[in-house]
C-alpha cells in the first residue's frame, strides 16, 4: 500500500465495543480514512451515520459491493466474524475482526483459510497485550527472570447482571456470543499462552446462574508444555462491581501478581535480579473503569504498519486461532466432564 495513501476503514457493527474502533480510526486520521458504517439496526445506523459524515449500510454485502475499501473491522456479535471475514477476504478486503474471532473451531479455521486463499491479511483484536503493565510483564518472561514458572493463576471477577444478556437477542447464545470465557474474559484466557506458553492439556468445569445458554462462570485447570501448572477462575456474577482482572506468575527466581481491575496494577514485582526498568512499574501502572484498557489505537496502528510492509502483525488469524483452541477446549472438558489434551484434533 502506497504510505501517502489512507487506508478506507469501514466500520461494521456500531454497538458498544465499537467506539474504541471508531476512536482509534479518529485518532489515526493520519493514517485511515472512514468511509463508511453498517449495522442492521436502522436507528443506530443512522446515528452513526450522521455522525461520522460517511455513507450507512444495514447489509454487509451491499457495503462491500458498492464502497472500495481496503478494510472492514468487525464488531458484529462474534458468531457472525466467519461469514463476514469470508465473504470480505473474497472481495480482496484486508480484516480485523474483534473477540473472540469465532464461536466455533472450524469457522476460526476456515477464516484464516479464506483469508490464505485470498491474499488478505486478517487480524485479531487482543488489545490488552498493549497494556503497559503487560508489557512489563511480557519482557520480564521473555528475559528469563522467573526462571522456572512453578504456578499461574488468573482471576476474572467481573459482573454482569440479566440486563446485559437481555439487551440483544444473540446475547448469551451459544452460537453468536459465547459464554463467560469466550466473551467477557477472552483476553485473559489469550495471556495462557501469550504468556507462558503452549498449553498441553487442561480440565474445565462451568455453572450458569443467569437466563441464558452459556456459562457465566467457570474453572479450569492447566498444564503446559513447559511443566507449568495453573488454574483460572472466571465469574460475571460478582456483587455488586467488577472486582478483580489479575494474574499471579510464581517462578524460582521470581513472583509477580498483576491486578486492579483489569490487569491494571502492578501489585507484586519481586525478582533475584534487578533490570533497569524495575523502576518504572509506578509508571506502567494506570486507573481505569473500563475493562477494555487503552490497547486499541497502538493495535491499529499496527495493522496500519503491517499493510504499508513496516511491520509483523502483532496479532493474525493464526495467534488469534491459539486463543480460540483454548477456549473450545475448555468448553469440551466442561461439557464431557474430562481432561482434554492439545492441540485439538477436527
Amino acid at each position: 500500500m502506497n504510505k501517502d495513501q489512507r487506508i478506507r476503514i469501514a466500520v461494521v457493527g456500531c454497538g458498544r465495543i465499537s467506539k474504541n474502533h471508531f476512536g482509534s480510526i479518529e485518532q489515526l486520521s493520519s493514517e485511515y480514512e472512514l468511509v463508511a458504517v453498517c449495522d442492521n439496526n436502522e436507528e443506530v445506523l443512522n446515528h452513526h451515520q450522521e455522525q461520522y459524515g460517511v455513507p450507512g449500510y444495514l447489509s454487509f454485502d451491499e457495503l462491500i459491493a458498492k464502497e472500495k475499501l481496503d478494510l472492514v473491522t468487525l464488531c458484529t456479535p462474534s458468531g457472525l466474524h466467519s461469514g463476514q471475514a469470508i465473504k470480505a477476504a473474497e472481495a480482496g478486503i484486508h480484516v480485523i475482526t474483534e473477540k473472540p474471532m469465532a464461536t466455533k473451531w472450524e469457522d476460526g479455521l476456515a477464516m484464516v483459510n479464506a483469508c490464505d486463499a485470498a491474499n488478505v491479511k486478517l487480524f485479531v483484536v487482543k488489545q490488552n497485550r498493549r497494556n503497559s503493565t503487560l508489557q512489563m510483564l511480557k519482557r520480564a518472561v521473555e528475559e528469563k527472570r522467573f526462571g522456572k514458572i512453578h504456578m499461574v493463576h488468573l482471576n476474572v471477577f467481573w459482573t454482569r447482571p440479566q440486563e446485559y444478556y437481555d439487551r440483544a437477542d444473540w446475547s448469551g447464545t451459544w452460537h453468536m456470543d459465547g459464554g463467560a470465557f469466550m466473551n467477557q474474559a477472552t483476553h485473559y484466557v489469550d495471556l495462557l499462552h501469550w504468556l507462558i506458553g503452549p498449553v498441553e492439556k487442561l480440565h474445565a468445569m462451568t455453572s450458569t446462574s443467569r437466563d441464558i445458554e452459556v456459562e457465566d462462570t467457570g474453572v479450569v485447570n492447566i498444564k503446559w508444555r513447559n511443566g507449568a501448572l495453573g488454574s483460572m477462575a472466571v465469574t460475571m456474577c460478582t456483587y455488586p462491581n467488577n472486582l478483580e482482572g489479575s494474574i499471579t506468575i510464581l517462578g524460582e527466581n521470581g513472583s509477580v501478581r498483576v491486578g486492579g481491575v483489569a490487569v491494571n496494577d502492578i501489585q507484586e514485582w519481586n525478582f533475584a535480579d534487578e533490570r533497569d526498568y524495575d523502576k518504572d512499574i509506578e509508571n506502567a501502572n494506570y486507573q481505569t473503569t473500563s475493562v477494555y484498557g487503552f490497547g486499541h489505537p497502538p493495535y491499529f496502528q499496527n495493522v496500519a504498519d503491517v499493510l504499508r510492509g513496516k511491520a509483523k502483525p502483532e496479532t493474525d488469524g493464526r495467534e488469534g486461532l491459539k486463543s480460540l483452541e483454548l477456549l473450545i477446549s475448555t468448553y469440551r472438558s466442561a461439557r464431557d466432564g474430562k481432561e482434554i489434551g492439545l492441540p485439538l484434533n477436527l
